[in-house]
């Protein structure tokens, strides 16, 4: 990493990180949740396929773009069909558990802040199974969508019927868009380098696959936005001690100095980075 990507100096040794071991009973905690909690919202086959055709009419009537249009451009090579449910099957969970471990590494204080917004997404939508289950559109006829996963391979599921790993009607929302995003939001936080943004391509192409390989709807990634949106209005990034949340823009920043209270200095041109943890 270069000089803009680096932790402000001092930040790695002033922020104490959290104990390890809790950390990683809380992320595989996580984890555990997400899976199980899917498993136990199964069991709904008929309404979820009410519903798939409720959302699917609901599309058309907002004039979104038709899922097919984004698996057709799939369909033209085996071979990007292939990377694209190679991508969807692999990609998920490594790169997050990534992101996490970078950010405990380098940048603790963003790292407390996301691993709470993950929680926080994570949590809510394992609620809407539950409360509108929803299959795929890949399960749906009336889409005229192939199964990509099934014909060009690999697939992560099997039959929904002996399936007993993943609740397949949970297309709603996309937790594989919405922790890409936030992966993509929390390096942006927490780097400075000017192409920082190109961290946005992992949700777009995280979007176009899941569409494409016809695992999820557009709504069900809109909805993974807003709930994502929701969470990170929840969890507003703020220094380690729980001070005041600090702007990503602000071009100063405070330091305590003592038996003067607080002082606000300009940041170094050089050292322009600003701290966006979370509290305890």
């Amino acid at each position: 990493m270069n000089a803009r990507t680096e932790p402000a100096e001092g930040e790695t040794d002033a922020i104490a990180r959290p104990p390890v071991v809790r950390e990683f009973l809380l992320v595989a905690g996580l984890f555990l949740v997400y899976k199980l909690g899917r498993r136990l919202a199964t069991g709904h086959t008929g309404e979820a396929l009410r519903n798939a055709h409720r959302v699917w009419g609901l599309e058309r009537t907002l004039q979104l773009p038709g899922e097919g249009s984004v698996q057709s451009v799939l369909l033209h090579s085996d071979t990007l069909a292939h990377l694209a449910n190679t991508y969807y099957a692999t990609v998920h969970f490594p790169a997050t558990v990534a992101f996490l471990i970078w950010l405990y590494l380098r940048r603790p204080a963003h790292y407390v802040w996301a691993r709470r917004v993950l929680a926080t997404l994570t949590s809510a939508a394992l609620v809407l199974p539950f409360l509108f289950p929803l299959a795929p559109p890949r399960m749906l006829a009336a889409t005229g969508l192939v199964d990509t996963a099934h014909v060009y391979g690999p697939s992560v599921y099997g039959p929904p019927s002996s399936d007993h790993l993943s609740n397949q009607f949970a297309a709603m929302p996309s937790l594989h868009f919405g922790w890409a995003l936030m992966v993509a939001i929390g390096l942006i936080a927490a780097t400075r380098s000017r192409w920082r943004w190109l961290w946005l391509l992992h949700p777009l192409v995280t979007l176009l696959v899941i569409v494409g390989t016809a695992n999820h709807y557009w709504l069900d990634a809109i909805v993974a936005t807003a709930m994502l949106g929701a969470a990170l209005a929840l969890m507003r990034p703020q220094t380690w001690s729980g001070g005041t949340p600090i702007s990503l823009r602000s071009p100063h920043r405070r330091v305590s100095t003592a038996g003067r209270g607080s002082e606000e200095l300009p940041a170094p041109v050089a050292d322009d980075h600003v701290l966006a943890g979370a509290g305890r």
